[in-house]
């Protein structure tokens, strides 16, 4: 039997940004808190590097945005890095308060600082090798404990539900649809206010670090009902993922070239000196670049990371999770080199929000890897996300506390109506379309890109568009079918950003236009109306 459900706040996703809202927001609000599986199951949980924020006397506010501004290549907005820069040491006490653990040296009783790939001084605050899990388990407990949400595991975001908005003449969000995976009914959410912290979108691609759930979900569905979304063509892969079939998205930390591990060639030969001056030390854009050059280049599976010239105590005490998670598949990273492959790994463009995270839909915020804040550039740095998205989650629920008091109680919307439909007979064409999207998707627009390439997956994506929106308007819904119906979205909106951007900046590379503009853009797509979503404009920074 289907449900309606009635909230102050919705947030539709459990990963560090939709748990921090959760907890910002006024303790006499009811919360609803959607996790597509348990609270665990994100990308956050999986975050290793760590935190960045300006701790240590040496360095400064200054530098920190220096640094950011150079690795996202003149694309970043800059009162926004200032923004979330100068707010980093306020979220460190923060996490603090709630709990988090975070490593400290042995001497100084401070907190060990870390060192990452564009940073230009040790300012990555993390828990050994497992900051994201300490973090997210941290901030898990004190949800449980919070008597003014509730969580809903298990339950999938299908749509946004809209009414029109007397107040402003546009849309407003009242809420959104939600399978329950348990008992496969799709249920109705009113809220006042909805925040989308559902993530990013890397499970396009064939190999990513990112769990099962990263399917664009937020950014599919704001895109459906009107948001404006920017900069898709800028997708990270993270340079070092385990090379193993059984090794399912295993990241091994940006931290660990940060403390002295070095890249090799199978022969054992290192190259990154030929690439950049900071050799393994350069931003991931250009670390992956590399990778994948090398690979190509001497048409192998994989290149290796080597840290075995470290102590093995070195080793054990600061990296404990990359030591046990390769010791299960026979490789002691103490001894001998780790295989690694480039893999999809964060989605920079996303939903445009204001500094308070809000979006062009009224009552409808986007915080963490969903939303677009201008902080990443072309290129994110690394450690960069997590303090944006615990920054961004404050910043909402601060601009929700402060004006929910103002917004009506929803009109009763109308219950999710299934009556037309039936049972799938033929899941193999989800698993089939699933497959052929992040392969081509992949091939053809990863790493290193061409028109031709593009021209190719534009053709395969509105293929594959037509027959999903055909399965979905037939059948009932399926996580599996909602997840490809979303990722679909989201490619379409990575190809045509990729082929409206005709140069070559941070993460997107073609080899058409292989120099960078002197002109510097954001790529802006506006859905125009909901069945014709194919306009797009470029806006000057």
């Amino acid at each position: 039997m289907k449900k309606a459900f009635q909230f102050d706040v919705l947030v539709i996703g459990t990963g560090v940004a939709g748990l921090a809202c959760a907890l910002h927001l006024d303790r006499n609000l009811s919360v609803a808190l959607i996790s597509k599986g348990s609270l665990v199951d994100g990308s956050s949980w999986l975050a290793q590097g760590g935190i960045a924020a300006v701790l240590d006397e040496k360095d400064s506010i200054q530098d920190h945005v220096n640094d950011t501004l150079i690795a996202g290549d003149g694309l970043c907005d800059r009162e926004t890095v200032e923004f979330v820069v100068k707010n980093g040491e306020k979220t460190i006490n923060w996490l603090v308060e709630q709990g988090v653990m975070f490593t400290k040296d042995k001497t100084s009783k401070n907190f060990h600082l870390g060192q990452e790939g564009g940073h230009s001084f040790r300012r990555i605050l993390h828990s050994a090798d497992a900051t994201g899990k300490a973090v997210t388990q941290t901030l898990i407990e004190n949800v449980r404990s919070t008597k003014n949400i509730t969580i809903f595991e298990e339950h999938c975001a299908v749509d946004l539900v809209t009414q029109p908005d007397d107040n402003s003449g546009k849309l407003k969000c009242v809420g959104s649809y939600i399978f329950n995976l348990k008992t496969l009914n799709t249920d109705l959410f009113h809220a006042k206010a909805t925040v989308i912290a559902s993530g990013g979108a890397s499970k396009a691609y064939l190999y990513t670090s990112n769990p099962d759930g990263a399917s664009g979900d937020g950014i599919a569905m704001a895109w459906r009902q009107g948001c404006r979304v920017a900069n898709m063509e800028f997708n990270q892969f993270h340079p070092t993922c385990l090379f193993n079939p059984k090794a399912k998205s295993s990241l091994i930390t940006e931290a660990i070239r940060g403390e002295g591990a070095v890249l090799r060639l199978p022969t054992g030969e290192r190259f990154m000196h030929k690439f950049h001056k900071d050799g393994e030390l350069a931003p991931r854009d250009v670390v992956a670049r590399a990778i994948d050059h090398e690979m190509k280049r001497i048409g192998c599976d994989c290149l290796y990371l080597d840290i075995s010239h470290k102590s093995s105590s070195f080793i054990k005490k600061l990296f404990p999770n990359v030591y046990a998670d390769c010791l299960k598949y026979d490789i002691d990273i103490t001894k001998d080199q780790i295989p690694i492959v480039p893999a999809a790994h964060y989605t920079c463009g996303g939903i445009i929000v204001s500094r308070d995270g809000q979006t062009d839909l009224s009552n409808l915020y986007a915080i963490g890897e969903s939303s677009f804040t201008g902080l990443h550039g072309a290129n994110r740095m690394a450690s960069n996300s997590l303090l944006e998205c615990l920054v961004y989650a404050e910043s909402s629920a601060s601009h929700i506390n402060k004006s929910i008091s103002n917004l009506n109680k929803p009109n009763e919307a109308p219950q999710w109506d299934e009556s037309r439909v039936s049972h799938a007979d033929e899941n193999i064409v989800i698993a089939h379309n699933w497959d052929e999207l992040r392969r081509f998707m992949w091939d053809y627009v990863g790493i290193v890109r061409t028109k031709k390439r593009l021209l190719r997956a534009e053709h395969r994506i509105e293929l594959l568009i037509n027959e999903i929106q055909e399965f979905y308007k037939n059948f009932n819904v399926s996580k599996d079918l909602l997840e490809l119906r979303n990722l679909v979205t989201v490619s379409k909106l990575i190809i045509k950003s990729a082929q409206q951007r005709r140069e070559s900046r941070g993460l997107h590379y073609t080899l058409d236009f292989p120099e960078k503009s002197n002109v510097v853009k954001d790529t802006i797509l506006v859905p125009i109306n909901f069945a014709d979503q194919k306009v797009i404009i470029t806006k000057d920074k």
